[in-house]
């Protein structure tokens, strides 16, 4: 039972993420207005995502298909949806007409089935390129030396806009190591403005979760995707 308790709790644990990113905007000199949270809403209920959103949340980020059309309909109307996790092809149709960004793109065919079924709900389709740029073979995501191939064949396809690149951290202890990935990260996104193709542009870098969302902000994420540190540990039973 979500109650009064809870909802304190919340409200603190959003308004430190708050702070923390303000802090870290301030260190490296950038705009708050160029850094989003991403409320990471898996396994917590429609009542406290609705609380969250209450306090300031504006984006609810999922990692299953299912998730979110469990909880769709249950959730105030307001919040973007993004789409966080590995997306298989046959269930893009279940969620093109729900979430306003996909982050895990990261082969032609999945890009073509979006496209495909963007163009039967009549909307262009925000996506993000998912980069493997820690080179983990536990992770989906596209090798850096493939992003540019990728976002050749997916500027022939109508219904998509590519609007920037994804990243995973792994989960280690050493800050050094995971800052050099997001550097690397940057510089890749920076290296994909000078192309001209009219449906990419690279207008948002997530990356960034819990453990390590302060060293991204430093480093020029704009899109940070913070669960625990907003909801508190996870249930999974």
């Amino acid at each position: 039972m979500f109650d009064a308790l809870d909802r304190e709790h919340l409200k603190n644990k959003w308004d430190q993420v708050q702070a923390n990113v303000k802090a870290a905007c301030e260190r490296s000199g950038r705009s708050l207005d160029e850094v989003h949270v991403i409320g990471v809403s898996k396994t917590v209920e429609a009542d406290v995502m609705n609380a969250s959103i209450e306090f300031g949340v504006k984006i609810l980020g999922e990692n299953r298909v299912q998730e979110i059309l469990r909880k769709y309909e249950d959730v105030v109307d307001g919040p973007q949806w993004h789409l966080i996790g590995h997306l298989q092809t046959n269930k893009v149709k279940y969620i093109i007409d729900r979430v306003d960004m996909i982050h895990s793109v990261d082969s032609i065919k999945l890009a073509k089935e979006i496209n495909k079924q963007a163009a039967k709900q009549g909307k262009k389709m925000k996506v993000l390129i998912q980069v493997d740029m820690a080179n983990e073979a536990s992770k989906f995501g596209l090798p850096a030396d493939q992003v540019r191939d990728l976002l050749g064949q997916v500027s022939e396809l109508d219904h998509i806009e590519v609007e920037g690149l994804m990243f995973i951290a792994p989960f280690i202890q050493d800050q050094d190591l995971i800052r050099s990935y997001f550097r690397a990260m940057k510089d890749l996104f920076e290296s994909l403005k000078t192309l001209t193709y009219d449906n990419v542009s690279m207008k948002h870098l997530s990356m960034g979760m819990t453990n390590d969302y302060e060293l991204a902000i430093e480093e020029g994420a704009t899109l940070l995707r913070v669960g625990t540190g907003i909801y508190g540990p996870r249930d999974y039973t």
